[in-house]
């Protein structure tokens, strides 16, 4: 029986939807294709009924499968596919997303799990990546965020793309600037003021959010790590006010139990230790963050506002430390620094 070949080297465990072949030779049979070893992806399309329908990749390949000559998959499906993890293919629901085909207005008929952009594509718009059809980083990202549902979704977005370092917030904004006419466009730019390329998670982006625009308090950096006079590394909080000296934390129900708490209790500890005030945002916040506010109000009563040179605690980096807070310091990395100075950052 025809065995598929994996997709691209880098993704072997993901297989491309092939077509009925009478012989046998390059797809399933008719009477194949019906039975129990191939399901349907789409249209005239199939693939072994053990490759896994829900892995994400794998939606992303029998989508694109779809595609007309020219185009290729856009928002957040190409961000997934280009190694962004936070771009997980789900509505808040828990159910999938559509994969967006951007077609430049060729026809692909309407099939379930598929959506189409017929907006135009300039060629330069347009790459490929591990053998897939897809539009740029950055052209993706700004649909992600022309079409995002809110504000703070929008903000997401830009922000888990430069997690990835796949586009920076300038580069972002001069491509947002150079197609001011497209729809949406206005939300894309509304956005950008708000994003930060440190956040390393969407649940950062929401408390981030919570504590300047819905609490009016001033905004605070992102996972800047903080030392002590003598340039020992303390710790680097989710959150931090410099002026104020307030650090913000995260803490999803991964951290509630076991090591993970005990650590997080250590943390906290060292941080007040050196004079920091310290305020957490837990996952029962994130839909109504109105006790995480109230918590925040009263952290800011008990502020000390030290001076700089008054103060037990500094940003100030020694001399030995590689600072990772923007995208291009992060793209200036070699690829053991990477392993080396990035892998503390949270994925999941």
């Amino acid at each position: 029986m025809f065995e598929p070949s994996p997709f691209h080297p880098n993704r072997p465990e993901i297989v491309a939807p092939v077509r009925v072949d009478a012989r046998g030779l390059a797809g399933p049979t008719q009477a194949q294709a019906r039975g129990r070893d191939w399901r349907r992806s789409s249209r005239g399309l199939y693939v072994p009924s053990r490759i896994d329908d829900e892995r994400v990749e794998q939606r992303i390949v029998e989508a694109a499968a779809v595609l007309p000559t020219y185009g290729g998959v856009t928002g957040w499906a190409m961000l997934r596919w280009a190694g962004d993890r936070w771009f997980g293919g789900l509505n808040h629901d828990g159910t999938p997303r559509d994969v967006t085909l951007a077609t430049a207005g060729l026809h692909v008929r309407p099939q379930p799990g598929i959506a189409v952009c017929r907006e135009k594509i300039a060629p330069a718009d347009l790459t490929v990546v591990d053998g897939l059809r897809t539009t740029t980083a950055v052209r993706s990202v700004c649909f992600e965020m022309r079409y995002a549902p809110s504000l703070l979704a929008a903000v997401i977005a830009l922000d888990m793309a430069a997690y990835a370092d796949l586009v920076s917030i300038e580069e972002l904004g001069a491509y947002a600037d150079e197609h001011s006419s497209w729809t949406g466009i206005p939300r894309c730019r509304d956005a950008i003021p708000y994003a930060d390329e440190n956040a390393w998670s969407p649940t950062e982006v929401e408390m981030r959010w919570a504590w300047t625009v819905e609490a009016g308090f001033p905004r605070p950096l992102c996972n800047r790590p903080v030392f002590d006079r003598s340039g020992r590394h303390i710790g680097t909080p989710d959150l931090i006010d410099p002026v104020a000296g307030i650090v913000g934390e995260y803490e999803g129900s991964l951290h509630l139990v076991g090591k993970r708490r005990a650590r997080d209790l250590d943390r906290e500890s060292a941080f007040r230790g050196v004079g920091l005030e310290y305020v957490t945002m837990v996952a029962e916040d994130r839909p109504h963050p109105a006790a995480f506010i109230e918590r925040l109000r009263g952290t800011y009563s008990r502020a000390r506002y030290e001076p700089g040179d008054a103060c037990r605690w500094t940003l100030a980096a020694p001399a030995r430390w590689v600072p990772t807070v923007t995208v291009d310091q992060r793209r200036r990395l070699d690829d053991v620094q990477r392993h080396r100075l990035l892998r503390y950052r949270r994925v999941g």
